[in-house]
C-alpha cells in the first residue's frame, strides 16, 4: 500500500532530480530491481530525502507516471491553443481539426514521453494504484470538450453534449488508427494521416450545424 505519512514538498530541483532518476531506473532496471538507494544516489540526494518527499517506492512510481501524464496534458492544451483558436468560419474548421489531430499524433503519441508512459503502465501495472492506471484520466476529453463547447457557442458546431462529442472525435480519429494499425503515431506510419482525415470528416458530418 502507498504510504500514509505526511510528505514534504521540499525543494523543487531535488524533487525533479528524484523523479528523473526514478524514471530512468524504472525504465532500465524495472521497479523491483530499482532500489531507493540507487534512486537517491543517481539523484544526488540522501535516501532520507527520497522517503521524506515520496514516502515509499510505490508512491514514487505513481509520481513518475503522474509527472509524465502532466507533461502530455500540457502538450494537448498547447496544441489546442495553437490549432483550434481564432477560427473565423466553417471553411477553417476541417483543416484546423486535421492539423490538431496530426499534431497530437506526432508531438504527443509519437513522443518519448508517451512511450515512457505506455512502458511504465504496461510493465509496472501491478505496482500502481489499480490495473490500467491512467495518470491523464479524462483530461484530454475534457480539454477538447471545452473547445467544442466554444465552437457550439459561435455556431461552428452543433454539440448538445460537448463531452460526448469529444469522446466520439477521439474514437473516430486516434481510436480507429489504434484499432487498425496498433498505433496512432503519424511520425512513424504514413497510414495514420488518411485515417485521421476521414475521422475528422465523419465527425463533421455528424456535428456541423444543419
Amino acid at each position: 500500500m502507498p504510504t500514509t505519512k505526511t510528505l514534504r514538498e521540499g525543494s523543487t530541483p531535488k524533487r525533479a532530480a528524484i523523479l528523473t532518476a526514478a524514471r530512468e531506473l524504472f525504465l532500465s532496471d524495472g521497479f523491483d530491481r530499482s532500489s531507493v538507494d540507487a534512486v537517491a544516489a543517481r539523484a544526488g540526494v540522501s535516501k532520507r530525502t527520497v522517503y521524506d518527499y515520496f514516502g515509499d517506492k510505490r508512491t514514487l512510481l505513481q509520481a513518475v507516471v503522474d509527472a509524465v501524464g502532466q507533461s502530455l496534458i500540457t502538450t494537448i492544451r498547447s496544441t489546442l491553443d495553437e490549432t483550434l483558436t481564432d477560427l473565423t468560419g466553417d471553411a477553417d474548421l476541417e483543416d484546423a481539426l486535421v492539423a490538431f489531430s496530426m499534431r497530437i499524433a506526432t508531438d504527443m503519441l509519437g513522443s518519448a514521453e508517451y512511450a515512457t508512459l505506455q512502458r511504465l503502465v504496461r510493465a509496472e501495472s501491478g505496482h500502481l494504484p489499480r490495473p490500467g492506471y491512467n495518470s491523464m484520466a479524462d483530461t484530454p476529453d475534457e480539454a477538447l470538450a471545452e473547445r467544442f463547447a466554444a465552437f457550439g457557442t459561435t455556431g461552428l458546431l452543433d454539440v448538445p453534449d460537448p463531452r460526448l462529442a469529444a469522446a466520439q472525435f477521439i474514437a473516430l480519429t486516434f481510436g480507429v488508427a489504434l484499432d487498425r494499425l496498433g498505433s496512432a503515431n503519424a511520425a512513424q506510419d504514413d497510414r495514420v494521416r488518411p485515417l485521421l482525415v476521414e475521422g475528422v470528416r465523419t465527425f463533421l458530418r455528424a456535428y456541423r450545424p444543419r
